[in-house]
């Protein structure tokens, strides 16, 4: 059986566009051109294709998932994959019952359970996706660093992100331009907040790559708002990091 670009983008849900660069990049190359040039592929195609959306969801850019593809079957690595979201999924099910416990205890007015209370909300679950963008020596030293802070200096660290956001959004309402004395001071101290997590200066490539995944990945883009403001953030980054 075999389908065409049309019929594979429509159950995808991609465009027959992102399957057209897919192949153009050697990604995803047709299992057929057609003496119309139009493109079919078969069976073989879905489980890659699967793999490479999966892939994009966690924010990897294309040289890295053409690396990732060239290294073992499509099968053993969506198997990985698959283990991955089941752990996901338990995640957001302890998350969840998390935060009903919160707001029962809350409007009953009984006691927390602190360890019931943030069951889910687990750093380490970054793992797989630091080692599949950075590597393993990334996520050795982010954890190694995490681990130093102590609670308050997680807390610190956490709040600053908090008050980024609300900084980006309050210049957003106000007309600021991403390019504004306003965005660009906010700008300046998400770079130094990026730096201390990686504990060095960012490269001004991966810090314009960074904020690219604040777009292109939905749960980001949500960490700051929505679409708009994240792009509004991609672009006050942007914009810096041109000014390094």
């Amino acid at each position: 059986m075999e389908w065409s670009i049309q019929q594979l983008a429509r159950l995808a849900g991609v465009t027959s566009r992102t399957l057209r660069h897919y192949g153009d990049v050697g990604l995803l190359e047709p299992s057929r051109v057609g003496t119309n040039g139009y493109r079919y592929y078969d069976a073989r195609s879905l489980p890659r294709l699967q793999r490479i959306l999966l892939l994009r969801q966690l924010g990897v850019g294309i040289p890295a998932i053409r690396e990732s593809l060239a290294g073992g079957s499509d099968a053993d690595a969506l198997d990985h994959h698959l283990r991955w979201l089941r752990q996901e999924r338990d995640r957001i099910d302890r998350q969840i019952r998390a935060v009903e416990h919160t707001v029962t205890t809350t409007r009953e007015g009984g006691a927390m359970d602190a360890r019931q209370a943030f069951d889910g909300f687990d750093h380490t679950r970054y793992e797989q996706e630091v080692t599949e963008r950075w590597g393993a020596d990334a996520w050795r030293s982010s954890q190694d660093w995490w681990g130093s802070l102590g609670d308050e200096g997680r807390a610190a660290f956490q709040q600053e992100h908090v008050d980024l956001v609300a900084g980006y959004a309050a210049a957003l309402t106000a007309g600021e331009t991403p390019t504004s004395e306003a965005a660009q001071a906010l700008a300046a101290r998400h770079w130094r907040w990026i730096a201390a997590s990686w504990q060095r200066e960012p490269e001004v490539e991966a810090f314009v790559g960074l904020a690219d995944t604040y777009v292109a990945v939905e749960r980001f883009a949500a960490a700051y708002g929505g679409p708009e403001a994240a792009a509004y953030v991609r672009e006050a980054m942007r914009a810096y990091a041109a000014g390094r």
